[in-house]
């Protein structure tokens, strides 16, 4: 007689690591394409691609071989020695990019390498100063934990000295605006900056920007943002650094986000969505940047550093990605996606704005002057709870004052089918979420 397996207390042995925000109420037992399983049988369908980062769904069959084979072959080395994995990885990520982005660092988390990133930038620059969004998320380490303005600043002690936090060109609430009462992006910018230049000691070393961001609220920067951002930089001898952790490799509908504008950073970010769930991430600049880092003694030592494992897992991802044509296919998807969320919002009222690209969406429910203090976050919560229930995994950011903003990022190997069964789950949750107000 089969006996069941006894439940563990995760209250009594988990440690909570996201803020106030709750673990997931059901255990995940199984995962398989769109859908991950609970322990009760449940099947939902994963509209944020795991952690933002299964852009082929889960376990595809592809990484599963790769994962066994590599594992029985080459798994791990001392950081010193190289494999063909890594050798061939680093040679196809150069491939895919523009020019001067020839040489790549491999790491494992996205976190990891903007520590990497920001450390190369400061000890080529000979400076110190670090620039980024005041909504920004680039990671919980300590160089990108400073970088980081979306949560987790306060009861830590002090910042590291020189980190800047430069206003976000949200165009839904515009924080600049012009006669029409639209987002004045330029202004924006211009003001930022003149504060920078006020607070700074004259040791700019990077700025370091998502093109979308992310974390902080699926904000799309405006046509020509990077373009000038990028000018300010150059302007005062500072590197761009981009973290394309979950914009790169496709899920835009671009190989890269940065290409939809034609602005090439002096580096590069790779992480979640190269490693298609697991644990890889890159660090990416020129032949030039990269002499003079090797120059001045860059040291970034980890254990992880260039391990085969995932590098195989990173050839296995770019084949697909090129083989089943991903990035058209996102295009196409996205569209249809953004359609059927765009309809939504005309028919909820509680819908205020849809926006983003591919398939990395956000949807924005209406705020606290409609709802009241508050109201937004707590709609947000009471509408993924729903969907939950109905057989759907959305993400509110669950940071203060962004509750009532959904990351909408399925896989993008995700069917039509599956695409509408979720709209129409969330459809249902909105509808439900609305009768209750």
């Amino acid at each position: 007689m089969a006996t069941e397996t006894p439940r563990i207390d995760h209250e009594r042995h988990l440690i909570r690591y996201s803020g106030h925000a709750a673990f997931s109420p059901e255990v995940i037992v199984r995962a398989s394409g769109t859908s991950v399983f609970t322990e009760s049988g449940r099947e939902l369908l994963d509209f944020t691609s795991g952690q933002m980062s299964a852009i082929l769904g889960h376990s595809h069959p592809a990484i599963v071989s790769t994962v066994r084979e590599q594992i029985a072959h080459l798994d791990h080395l001392h950081s010193g020695m190289l494999s063909p994995p890594v050798l061939e990885l680093t040679q196809r990520l150069a491939g895919t990019l523009p020019g001067p982005l020839e040489k790549a660092l491999l790491l494992t988390t996205g976190a990891e390498a903007n520590e990497a990133a920001i450390r190369m930038a400061k000890l080529v620059t000979g400076r110190h100063e670090i620039v980024s969004f005041a909504r920004s998320w680039h990671g919980m380490t300590q160089a990108a934990a400073n970088a980081t303005y979306s949560a987790g600043r306060k009861g830590y002690g002090p910042a590291t000295p020189g980190n800047f936090a430069l206003p976000v060109p949200d165009s839904y609430r515009p924080g600049v605006v012009d006669g029409a009462g639209l987002l004045d992006w330029r202004r924006q910018l211009d003001l930022g900056f003149e504060l920078i230049d006020a607070q700074s000691v004259g040791s700019l070393a990077a700025c370091l920007v998502e093109p979308i961001l992310s974390s902080g609220g699926v904000v799309e920067l405006p046509a020509g943002y990077l373009t000038a951002l990028a000018e300010k930089c150059r302007e005062r001898g500072m590197l761009l650094i981009l973290d394309e952790a979950q914009t790169g490799l496709c899920r835009t509908g671009d190989w890269y986000a940065f290409q939809h504008e034609g602005v090439v950073p002096d580096i590069l970010t790779l992480s979640k969505t190269l490693g298609a769930g697991l644990p890889l991430a890159a660090v990416l600049t020129s032949a030039e940047i990269e002499q003079r880092a090797h120059e001045r003694g860059f040291l970034f030592f980890t254990t992880h550093v260039n391990d085969p494992l995932p590098a195989a897992v990173g050839n296995t991802v770019l084949d697909i990605l090129v083989r089943d044509r991903l990035d058209e296919r996102t295009r196409l998807l996205g569209t249809t996606l953004r359609g059927d969320l765009d309809r939504l919002a005309a028919r909820h009222e509680v819908v205020g704005d849809v926006r983003g690209r591919g398939l990395l969406l956000g949807m924005e429910l209406v705020g606290d002057k409609v709802l009241g203090e508050g109201g937004a976050d707590r709609l947000g919560a009471d509408v993924t709870r729903r969907c939950f229930e109905l057989g759907l995994h959305m993400n509110i950011v669950q940071l203060p004052g962004m509750g009532g903003i959904f990351r909408i990022a399925p896989p993008l190997t995700a069917s039509d089918d599956e695409i509408a069964r979720g709209v129409a789950i969330l459809d249902e949750a909105l509808a439900g979420a609305a009768r209750a107000l």
